[in-house]
């Protein structure tokens, strides 16, 4: 399939998406989050793909935000079937069942910020710039912002964040956790590749379960969750996969996994 907002590139069981309108600092507007949100259903569906990596065009931006053009003279009900539109897509990234991983190369606001925060896991140049500016625009964040954030940063920090809308640089979105690692620009998609690598290398079977006890178990109490993970545990351990590689580690070899 062709997009005309976004790129794509397989090899190695792992994917590239880079949203190319560098034009625009990659912007999401109506039509980016429509090829979005194809292009991560046809990799859902795709066995071959393991990992996704997902960045933008050219060296300054990630995503700068939304199209503030399609929301300038939007109605209430508008906005609102928008926001609906954006978080259908961020669900689709979070609800994978594929690791994603979010190689900010540079400002990260607004959407783009709620875009890497769908994301399994960030890394950021030691360029980005990362925030949700919504406020300044008489708005607040419609695409998971005010909910993502204050999961992965804690409530105090997200709201600073979000009634300032000011940004912070890649190393204090470390510091926050908002981001796992901070790479020099030109080092940046090397680091995700090689995790994305290492992580291609294990069972599609066993990363699909770690998602899904990860994932819902932090909308559980700490006992529902580990009652989940008991239950996950169980499951995995019953797969080809799961004896393949307890048999390979006790001798002492790579473990051939079949992905079941």
């Amino acid at each position: 399939m062709s997009y005309e907002t976004i790129l794509l590139d397989v090899s190695d069981g792992i994917a590239v998406v880079t949203i190319n309108r560098p034009d625009k600092m990659n912007a999401l507007n109506a039509t980016v989050i429509g090829e979005l949100y194809a292009c991560f259903g046809a990799l859902k569906r795709d066995d071959a793909v393991r990992v996704v990596i997902l960045t933008g065009a050219g060296e300054k931006a990630f995503v700068a935000g939304a199209d503030i053009g399609e929301l300038a003279d939007a109605s209430g009900p508008e906005l609102e079937r928008m926001s609906e539109r954006g978080q259908s897509l961020m669900w689709s990234i979070e609800n994978l069942g594929k690791p994603v991983i979010a190689a900010v190369n540079g400002f990260a606001l607004g959407g783009g910020c709620e875009l890497a925060m769908a994301c399994t896991f960030r890394y950021a140049s030691e360029k980005a710039k990362l925030g949700l500016p919504e406020v300044g625009l008489g708005l607040i964040p419609g695409y998971g912002g005010t909910q993502r954030l204050p999961r992965l940063v804690g409530r105090g920090v997200a709201a600073e964040l979000i009634l300032t809308g000011g940004m912070i640089d890649a190393a204090e979105a470390a510091r926050v956790g908002l981001v796992n690692m901070v790479f020099a620009p030109d080092k940046l998609m090397d680091a995700a590749r090689n995790t994305a690598a290492a992580i291609a290398a294990r069972s599609t079977a066993t990363l699909r379960y770690a998602l899904k006890a990860v994932g819902e178990g932090l909308n559980m109490s700490l006992d529902a969750g580990c009652r989940l993970e008991a239950g996950l545990f169980g499951v995995v351990g019953g797969l080809d996969d799961a004896q393949e590689g307890c048999r390979a580690f006790m001798e002492k070899r790579k473990a051939d996994f079949q992905d079941r």
